[in-house]
């Protein structure tokens, strides 16, 4: 069953979201396990090969043998880093997404809306440690199905929560005016007024026309002011557009 989730920011904005379901969640991690299988798996023919060709292959003497014992501690490691710290890496570098997400067209984002960081990526995933290793995720699969929110544990503990990812429409259907300059959004907005815009723009077509005039007003209002001339002489949704 489909859940959707309403968020209201400071400014009194509401946005709705599609929460991910239990299903495509758990294809989104299939996927990505693969990979980080098939990255495992790399790395350990490699090992392999390069024990094979070193002096330490058919050797038993004590200090190769602790050489040998350094060498699977060390893989160990990378074990853990390859298995959770690319959970932690392409959520927090990739907008909230990891290849599996991505593929699947989830994204996770904090309570609030807005976009995830590296504080909430690390909790919420050193949490999925002791979701994977108690049964294979399923303490993480019975806390979703029975939250509102469909919030794994790593969720509650880092106020994050997985939702389906609205595409914005191609750039060619936002096509410049011939001889207007193109302008930057980062010297205009903050991170946070540049996320509430594009939550808008992604989200616009499901409102009425009458909120979404008042929307784009509220977000436009914010910053005619700091923008030039030109692009403040704007309607209120094409000024977003263009930032």
């Amino acid at each position: 069953m489909e859940r959707t989730l309403e968020v209201r920011t400071p400014e009194s904005i509401a946005f709705r979201y599609e929460l991910a379901g239990l299903g495509s969640r758990f294809l989104a991690v299939l996927t990505d396990q693969v990979i980080q299988l098939a990255t495992l798996a790399a790395i350990v023919i490699g090992l392999i090969l390069a024990f094979e060709h070193s002096s330490l292959h058919g050797s038993t003497t004590a200090s190769n043998k602790l050489a040998f014992a350094i060498a699977m501690a060390v893989l160990s490691v990378i074990v853990f880093i390859v298995m959770f710290g690319y959970f932690i890496a392409f959520e927090a570098l990739w907008n909230g997404q990891t290849p599996g997400k991505r593929l699947l067209g989830l994204r996770v984002v904090r309570d609030g809306g807005y976009p995830i960081d590296f504080g909430a990526s690390l909790i919420r995933n050193l949490i999925r440690v002791g979701e994977y290793l108690v049964g294979y995720y399923l303490i993480a699969a019975i806390s979703a199905l029975v939250s509102p929110e469909n919030k794994r544990l790593g969720d509650f503990a880092a106020g994050t929560i997985v939702v389906r990812d609205a595409r914005l429409p191609a750039p060619s259907l936002l096509e410049e005016r011939e001889g207007e300059p193109a302008y930057a959004p980062t010297a205009y907005l903050s991170a946070e007024e540049r996320a509430l815009v594009k939550r808008f723009l992604e989200r616009r077509d499901a409102l009425g026309d009458r909120r979404r005039e008042e929307i784009a007003e509220q977000l436009a209002s914010r910053v005619r002011g700091r923008v030039p001339a030109d692009l403040a002489r704007l309607p209120d949704e094409l000024l977003l557009e263009r930032l």
